[in-house]
């Protein structure tokens, strides 16, 4: 991966839906060897895929609580537990983590009543929890924007 590589998944990270004629123009390239770039990026797995990003509070999934989850050690516990993550919708990021807590998740939600709802009937219910802790979030003081590439 080159300088111009590089160039081109900064510039795609901050708008996704830049034109191939505008991507090229940013980063010094023809529009033909700029999309065969951005094309050879994608099937090296490099770029992933493209998303909008969504208001939170535009969609009522304005309340956003940051969850730490204990689940037995056992290797049955802790498959069918992230099986299950899968299915709750309202768990939009889910991390297994070293040490404790075994897990973090981030739940956006219409409301505390919602989560209420889901932490009784969801996430206290699933197989292997021991334990279930809440953090609200007060303010997104830092959203993500993407990987910083260097070089």
């Amino acid at each position: 991966m080159d300088r111009i590589d590089r160039d081109i998944l900064r510039e795609l990270q901050r708008d996704g839906r830049l034109s191939n004629q505008e991507l090229a123009q940013r980063v010094g390239l023809t529009p033909s060897p700029c999309l065969r770039r951005v094309r050879q990026l994608e099937e090296d797995g490099v770029i992933e895929g493209y998303r909008a990003v969504v208001n939170p509070e535009a969609v009522g999934r304005g309340f956003e609580v940051l969850v730490s989850v204990e689940v037995r050690r056992e290797r049955e516990a802790v498959e069918a537990f992230e099986a299950a993550l899968q299915d709750i919708p309202d768990v939009i990021e889910a991390y297994r983590l070293f040490g404790s807590p075994g897990c973090l998740l981030r739940i956006a939600v219409a409301d505390l009543k919602a989560y209420e709802r889901l932490w009784i009937e969801k996430l206290t219910t699933l197989v292997g929890v021991t334990e279930v802790n809440s953090q609200i979030i007060m303010k997104r003081v830092k959203a993500p924007a993407g990987l910083p590439v260097s070089g």
